[in-house]
């Protein structure tokens, strides 16, 4: 079956033209809308996360052939993590075409980073299976651009990070705490604050509860020197 508008002009935007249309519509159904005959796109998130994570692992040890695991770790994990699919996921305008089941749709479910990420995953899983792990690859490589050479040597997670630093000086993990909420329902914005027991805090606001907690034990990291 023909694609629509709207999806012949998403997969302009993506870059690859699907020999198998169906691949790229079940990748774009969020599980919202799974029902008798349209199947959702979790089995193929499942495997797209594989193959981001193998096309990544092997970017990063072509771009840095002397750098230890301790340092392909970190990151690895900033570019495969969801926040990240999500931000790829924007930049397509991946959201546009999703597909919602109602609740999803009032809740603001295109702008999530979640399922934004997800989709992003299902979408190049949808890709590997229409046409090879070189063309997915590809994709991958050329829609993250730059990012595999600038991610920090030190691109380890900022909450894990503050962790580490708080447990080599005897202190308990930190803790965030919901400072407030604002916006409408279908688009919160949180306001998280990071805090350490010997009193120090910095305070990040974010559209969702785990990016604010990141932004914010960021910001206190950034205090800390």
């Amino acid at each position: 079956m023909k694609l629509s508008a709207d999806l012949a002009a998403f997969e302009a935007r993506l870059g690859h033209h699907f020999a198998q249309p169906d691949l790229l519509r079940r990748a774009l159904t969020h599980g919202s809308m799974s029902g008798p005959g349209r199947e959702d796109n979790q089995r193929l998130e499942f495997l797209g996360d594989r193959v981001l994570g193998l096309v990544m692992a092997q970017a990063l040890l072509e771009a840095d052939p002397d750098a230890a695991e301790g340092l392909l770790a970190p990151r690895f994990n900033a570019l495969v993590r969801k926040e990240t699919c999500a931000e790829i996921a924007q930049q397509i305008d991946l959201g546009s075409v999703l597909k919602l089941g109602r609740s999803e749709q009032r809740s603001g479910g295109r702008r999530k980073l979640a399922l934004l990420g997800d989709a992003m995953e299902a979408v190049i899983a949808a890709v590997y299976v229409d046409a090879g792990f070189a063309v997915a690859q590809a994709l991958v490589l050329r829609l993250w651009g730059d990012r595999v050479h600038r991610v920090e040597a030190d691109a380890r997670d900022a909450k894990t990070t503050l962790q580490e630093w708080a447990q080599a000086r005897g202190l308990p993990p930190p803790s965030y705490v919901e400072k407030a909420r604002s916006g409408p329902d279908h688009a919160p914005v949180f306001t998280i604050e990071a805090r350490l027991q010997t009193g120090e805090t910095a305070q990040a606001q974010a559209g969702s509860k785990r990016q604010a907690e990141q932004d914010a034990a960021k910001a206190l990291l950034d205090r800390l020197g």
